[in-house]
């Protein structure tokens, strides 16, 4: 039997809610994913929080809340406490998003599902990966290969690819297979055959107009609105597709030399640009090359200001403006008191760049038609003054003082048991335990002066002669070489550096800016203030797919190219997770589930896997022939087994039959052009076929991934008449091959 997978769906089946998977490979359980939507709601994680426990690794495939949303509370609450795997920007832009939707959530309302500590927590069991690079598990995932791959749509996105006894299974969801300005894209077409592929329906039925023709309307429609005498918002997210816009609008006003401001306002703005600044060698090609040619970092913008505070953009010009503000739902953030503001305007715009969640103030905006007028909830934190000062204030001293007082007993009974009962007849400040005298007696017969050292909240020990403040000596441990350390004691940890230069709003060195240190170290008692109003929409609403995802089309394409054996649909409204399975139920040779939440699925592979010993004997009699990297050769054995009951392959007893030579290797065509121009042969395209001098015709016939995924022969035919060119170029064509 095949490698053992079964697929559980926690969250984001037949709908759009975020994603959350659990896939056992030979019982090492893998949580892919770990989303939560901008609604925090606690419902959602309740498959999560049944299964926490059992996690054995997290793999995120993206830095968004989507993904990993929900990974701070479920480790806080659920238990989950197993090693996670990311790329560095999913890693680190992930954190920054987790930082801003806390400072979002407790600028206007209690929140405490999650703490900057517990995010922080929550951060420092990652392992980060670079792309294609195999991590090999151990322990109880012992055999299990990890490895990440690009995806596009966010920096650092990630395919996933596990692989176990030479079967794959690929989880692939929100890929982007177009270049993006920042972005390459995926590289999901180069798989091919794995045992299972997870992907999403997301975006199955949508369609998208080409790239130049959508960023020319983008930016006609914002200039529009600037030129008008209005003001532009972009809902964004914190540190994701946010990224492509600021590129483009960038690169838009260095091209028509614009003055209106551009402004970028979340909590953490300048520490993701900061952190972006250094992640060039997981961006596009042409932004990796441009800085090695000529050292121009695309994100040292000159157009683009980034803010972290509402006060600085209502102190920044009055004119037309630009402002992409988080979050990108409405329900918290600037984009939300920004929208309040200039929703009632006529003259502005609101520009929507990626679907709204599901019961979102975004989604509700972006029906066709859109409401005229919308009920909002405006909060805000005030001070506290007066009565409500002084209650508070007490309520801590109260607070406080029970926690001294905690804190004394725990310390007298650690000191208790470590220094045991004999430790007494030496200590001259501790009497005997056999006294029969109360503290407070010895303190009356020496005088009640010694009284008034006692304060609330103190506790003196039992066994003090007089009240005294508590003193406990540190106990050393010696042996014949001095006193014995711990090592660890003096060891930085690389979880403690990171964390050290990643907090909120720290630049590269570490520091922070005055504005994200306020937020941070803000601790004056307040409270929350919140009214409702009706805010009337007479402002333009407008939407535009800067999601960075596949289009339906493409997603078809590119799942028939890669041809799975089984194929299991996650993470799209029902409407478009039935067409997506039944385009595929419709093409042969690949299974496909769709399987709803908590529903386990048994994709375990039809194929019968067996491991086999290649004995010494049969090995010193084969003629390996070097190919590339690799070295193969031709093996004619029979089967036998072991003193130990293993499979072996062992020499055959009658001589081997003779077997036909066979040419390795894959030919491209446009590499084999140019080769041949190389060698002074006129070559070139015609009709499908390489035309080479003037007799002699190249065609590559059948391919191996044809329609339906079955696995087709390529052959390469050679036409002409038997001349010397068609010798030549048959001579040139073999060079392309390894003989075996």
């Amino acid at each position: 039997m095949g490698t053992s997978v079964q697929v559980t769906p926690l969250s984001g089946v037949y709908n759009e809610n975020p994603l959350s998977y659990l896939v056992s490979i030979d019982g090492f359980n893998f949580l892919i994913d770990c989303g939560w939507n901008d609604h925090f709601d606690p419902s959602l994680l309740q498959p999560l929080s049944k299964v926490a426990s059992k996690i054995d690794a997290v793999l995120l495939s993206y830095g968004d809340m989507l993904h990993l949303g929900a990974l701070p509370f479920a480790m806080k609450q659920f238990g989950l406490n197993a090693p996670v795997f990311s790329t560095e920007p999913v890693y680190r832009l992930g954190l920054l998003t987790m930082y801003d939707q806390s400072f979002s959530r407790k600028a206007v309302s209690e929140f405490d599902l999650f703490s900057l500590d517990d995010i922080d927590s929550a951060f420092q069991n990652f392992t980060r990966l670079t792309y294609s690079q195999n991590h090999h598990l151990s322990g109880k995932g012992e055999g299990i290969v990890i490895a990440p791959h690009v995806a596009g749509h966010l920096l650092g996105g990630t395919v996933w690819k596990i692989t176990k006894d030479g079967e794959d299974v690929v989880y692939a969801v929100d890929f982007n297979h177009r270049k993006e300005r920042h972005l390459n894209g995926t590289v999901l077409e180069s798989f091919y055959r794995p045992a299972v592929l997870i992907t999403d329906a997301y975006n199955a039925l949508n369609s998208q107009p080409s790239r130049q023709q959508r960023d020319k309307q983008f930016l006609e429609t914002i200039l529009k609105t600037l030129e008008g005498g209005g003001n532009v918002l972009l809902p964004v997210d914190s540190a994701g597709r946010v990224l492509e816009l600021l590129l483009i609008l960038e690169q838009f006003w260095g091209q028509r030399f614009l003055n209106y401001p551009i402004f970028f306002l979340s909590y953490v703005s300048s520490s993701t640009i900061d952190y972006i600044k250094s992640f060039l060698e997981w961006m596009s090609d042409s932004i990796a090359k441009s800085f090695e040619t000529s050292r121009d970092n695309a994100f040292l913008m000159k157009h683009v200001t980034l803010l972290i505070s509402k006060d600085e953009l209502d102190n920044a010009s009055t004119g037309p403006k630009v402002v992409l503000a988080s979050v990108a739902s409405l329900e918290a953030g600037f984009s939300h008191d920004i929208f309040a503001e200039w929703a009632a305007d006529v003259k502005n715009l609101v520009l929507f760049t990626e679907r709204g969640q599901f019961g979102t103030l975004a989604r509700m905006l972006q029906a066709d038609p859109p409401p005229k007028a919308v009920k909002m909830t405006m909060s805000r934190r005030v001070p506290l003054v007066g009565d409500e000062l002084i209650a508070y204030e007490e309520e801590q001293k109260r607070l406080k003082r029970e926690e001294e007082l905690k804190a004394s007993l725990i310390k007298e009974e650690e000191s208790k048991v470590s220094h045991g009962p004999d430790n007494n007849l030496s200590d001259p400040m501790v009497i005997d335990s056999g006294n029969t005298h109360s503290p407070l007696d010895v303190v009356g017969s020496r005088g009640s002066g010694h009284r008034d050292i006692l304060i609330d909240g103190f506790v003196p020990p039992s066994t003090s002669v007089a009240p005294m403040f508590p003193f406990y000596e540190n106990s050393l441990e010696w042996d014949e070489f001095g006193e014995v350390i711990n090592p660890d004691d003096y060891v930085v940890q690389d979880e403690d550096m990171d964390q050290a230069a990643m907090h909120v709003g720290a630049d590269i060195d570490g520091k922070l800016d005055e504005g994200s240190a306020s937020l941070i170290l803000d601790t004056k008692p307040s409270k929350v203030v919140s009214n409702e109003l009706t805010v009337q929409v007479k402002c333009s609403l407008i939407y535009m797919d800067y999601e960075g995802r596949s289009d339906g089309r493409s997603i078809k394409s590119i799942l028939t190219h890669v041809a799975p054996l089984k194929l299991v649909m996650v993470h799209g409204s029902a409407e478009a997770t039935e067409h997506l399975k039944q385009h595929f139920l419709n093409i042969k040779n690949v299974q496909v589930y769709a399987p709803q939440i908590e529903e386990t699925i048994d994709v375990t592979s039809d194929l019968c896997a067996y491991k086999v010993q290649l004995s010494e004997k049969l090995m010193s009699n084969v003629l390996f022939k070097k190919l590339g990297d690799y070295e193969v050769a031709w093996v004619d054995a029979e089967v036998g087994k072991t003193e130990n009951g293993m499979l072996s392959l062992l020499p055959i007893s009658s001589p081997a039959p003779p077997h036909k030579s066979v040419l390795v290797g894959d030919l491209k065509m446009a590499d084999f052009k140019q080769f041949l121009a190389s060698k002074g042969v006129q070559v070139e395209f015609a009709g499908g076929a390489l035309r080479c001098g003037e007799y002699v015709t190249l065609r590559k016939v059948g391919n191996p991934s044809q329609k339906g995924g079955t696995s087709g022969t390529q052959q390469i035919i050679i036409e002409g008449p038997l001349c010397e060119d068609y010798y030549k170029i048959r001579e040139y064509l073999y060079s392309q091959f390894y003989l075996l």
